[in-house]
């Protein structure tokens, strides 16, 4: 089980029915919901929120990296929980995205940077989202 109260805390914020409700219908759903999304999950126990706070909360909980954002070729802003680095494939079909991890992928592109380094600009992390179809399983 999830501890909202706990995360919320941990990060410095005030416990409020808002936050609350809005990073628990996250950790709900699931994957890489919309705002939209969230938005319908928590109109269901909480009716009154409007879009501009879930709007609001969920960029608080990005600035806080609680939450990272995930945009897709179609300009919807997904949103997900933060956690270890991962990559995204993004199904240009459907807008279907999935995590996708690989150690090696990241040693690669992790060498590759500290060998051809930007100028003037400090790499804080490299994601990649690998954009293609996925095949059904037969």
């Amino acid at each position: 089980m999830i501890d909202i109260s706990h995360i919320l805390k941990e990060h410095g914020l005030k416990n409020t029915p808002q936050r609350y409700c809005i990073l628990q219908a996250v950790f709900e759903i699931g994957g890489h919901p919309t705002v939209e999304d969230i938005t319908l999950e928590i109109h269901q126990s909480y009716p009154n929120i409007s879009l501009g706070t879930v709007y609001n909360v969920l960029n608080m909980f990005v600035e806080k990296e609680i939450l990272n954002r995930v945009k897709t070729d179609n300009d919807v802003m997904r949103f997900e929980v933060a956690k270890n680095n991962h990559h995204h494939l993004y199904s240009y079909l459907d807008s279907r995205i999935e995590d996708y991890y690989n150690e090696e992928l990241d040693g690669i592109l992790k060498d590759y940077f500290r060998e051809h380094e930007i100028a003037n600009f400090d790499i804080k992390e490299i994601k990649l989202q690998i954009v293609g179809k996925f095949r059904e399983n037969k």
